[in-house]
Parts: structure tokens; C-alpha cells; sequence
């Protein structure tokens, strides 16, 4: 059973279970009309246990205490409106992180700094589904905070979002992954001599592939299988493909300083074959003196 026994605001409350450890509750309207030694239920879906064991614990209750509690609510709408569109569950850190993000982004507004999203172009493109759910936020930011945050906060609320993922397709520093993304399919297109289709289901498919890919390099779990059957069977039949794969295996060591293996550059290769012949299709071609598959 559980006791309040602090109500910080109308969406946030300190409370105690039966061994005595404290934990934090978040939920919209969860502390209105509320006091102090009053039984409260954990259950309901739209609640956030957070224990004061977590390490998000203490900045949260310094946070949640000096800002008005619609900021929370506001994460709150956002969080259930992300986990509903992606179909996973967000790490509750974004509660602190997003919280905090949105309260400083109406104070720059209010003061009249804008501070430029450098790879918004790539977080449209490339993480949608995120971006998508940041610029519903911002719709609703708008009619809660009674302002009008710029785009680049769309952008900058799918950075969280993607940070916050829990499941393997997602996770790490969305903007440095961003950036790898945006740099490689540069690589890609120069190679392809065209403009790629970003709305054609191979283009997805190797975003997709590239969003796995950066997760595996920044967290050091890069695919590297001693039978190089895949990269050798890509050699001899997409020697251009490989060709551009390779172009990113030299940037990616000149620049990060990592080799990638074979098994990455091979699999990388497969999905360049595919935007290659779709290129094609549609009137591209491969760099000079290729012929793509």
C-alpha cells in the first residue's frame, strides 16, 4: 500500500510503501486535492513510479518543484502520444530530460534566442515516426504554454525520444547518430548520381539499416562473423555496391577511427545494390564507369 507523504504539485507526489522506502509518482492531476498521509493507488497506466533509489530521483525533485506542473503534464502527453506511435516504452529519464528541455525552450523564446537544430533535415528523414509525434508536441506546447516554439523543437523532442527508446532499434545520442546518417547517405547519393527517392521502400529499408548500424557502432557492437561467404558473394556480384561500401569503410576509420569488418561493409553493400537498381529505374545511374546491379 502506498501513502503520500509530500505533494509537490498537482502532478507530481512523494510517496511511502509499507517498508517505508520513498518513491516518486508522476501522473496528470495526481496530486490535486491531495494530502499528506492519504492512501494513493499506483496502478493506473497513465503513472510513473519513479523510486528515489533511481539516479533521476533527486534532479527531478528540484526540477519538479521550481517549474509549473504543466510542463510535466505536457512530457506526459508527449511520452504516452510517442509509446502509443513507436509501440515501445520510453525510459522514464525522459520525464527529467524533456521536462527540463521544454521549460527552457519557452524561456529562450520568451527572451528571443533561437538556437538552430543543425541536423533537423536528418531527424526528419530519418527518424520520422519521432519527428512526427515532436511536432504534434509542439501543437500542443502551443495551446498549453500559450507560445510558438520553432520547428527545430520538433526536431530536438524526437532527439529525446529516440534517446529514450528502450528496445534495440533505437538508443545512444541521436544527434551523433544522426550525423553518421547523414554523412553515409552523402557517400551513397555522390556515388548514385541521383537524387534519391526518399519516399520508396528501399530508401526506408536502408535508413532503417543505417539507424541499426549507428546503434551498433556507437555502443561498440559492430557485426564482425570470421566467414566472409556474404562480402565475398557482394564482391564478385556488385563489385560497385562494394565499391561505395568501402568509400564508407575509409571515412568512417579516417573520421571515427574504426575498421569496420567485412560482415558490416557487406551488408551495407546489399542495401546500396537495392537504392542503386531503384536509381536506375528512374533514370540515376552509379558513379562513372559503374554499372550498379
Amino acid at each position: 500500500m502506498l501513502r503520500i507523504s509530500k505533494v509537490l504539485n498537482s502532478s507530481v507526489v512523494l510517496v511511502r510503501d509499507d517498508n517505508g522506502e520513498e518513491s516518486i509518482l508522476l501522473g496528470k492531476g495526481i496530486g490535486y486535492g491531495r494530502k499528506a498521509g492519504q492512501e494513493i493507488d499506483r496502478q493506473p497506466s497513465d503513472r510513473v513510479f519513479i523510486p528515489l533509489s533511481n539516479p533521476d530521483a533527486q534532479p527531478m525533485l528540484e526540477l519538479f518543484s521550481s517549474i509549473p506542473p504543466v510542463y510535466l503534464e505536457l512530457t506526459q502527453e508527449i511520452v504516452a502520444d510517442a509509446e502509443e506511435t513507436l509501440g515501445v516504452k520510453l525510459s522514464p529519464h525522459i520525464y527529467l530530460m524533456l521536462t527540463d528541455h521544454l521549460h527552457f525552450a519557452v524561456e529562450r523564446q520568451q527572451l528571443g534566442l533561437n538556437v538552430t537544430n543543425r541536423v533537423l533535415w536528418e531527424i526528419k528523414h530519418f527518424y520520422r515516426k519521432e519527428y512526427e509525434v515532436g511536432a504534434r508536441a509542439l501543437k500542443r506546447a502551443d495551446h498549453l504554454l500559450n507560445t510558438f516554439l520553432p520547428e527545430e523543437e520538433a526536431g530536438n523532442i524526437a532527439f529525446h525520444i529516440v534517446n529514450a527508446r528502450m528496445d534495440n532499434g533505437a538508443g545512444g545520442d541521436a544527434m551523433q547518430a544522426a550525423r553518421l546518417i547523414g554523412e553515409l547517405t552523402n557517400i551513397v547519393t555522390y556515388r548514385i548520381h541521383a537524387r534519391l527517392d526518399t519516399e520508396s521502400i528501399h530508401f526506408s529499408r536502408f535508413i532503417s539499416h543505417l539507424q541499426f548500424f549507428a546503434d551498433r557502432f556507437f555502443s561498440g557492437k559492430l557485426m564482425d562473423s570470421e566467414d566472409d561467404f556474404l562480402f565475398n558473394q557482394m564482391q564478385q556480384g556488385y563489385p560497385e555496391a562494394v565499391d561505395c561500401a568501402e568509400k564508407i569503410r575509409t571515412f568512417v576509420l579516417r573520421k571515427y577511427g574504426v575498421f569496420l569488418p567485412n560482415e558490416e561493409v557487406a551488408y551495407l553493400a546489399l542495401h546500396i545494390a537495392r537504392l542503386a537498381k531503384s536509381a536506375r529505374e528512374m533514370g540515376g545511374t552509379m558513379a562513372p564507369g559503374t554499372k550498379g546491379p
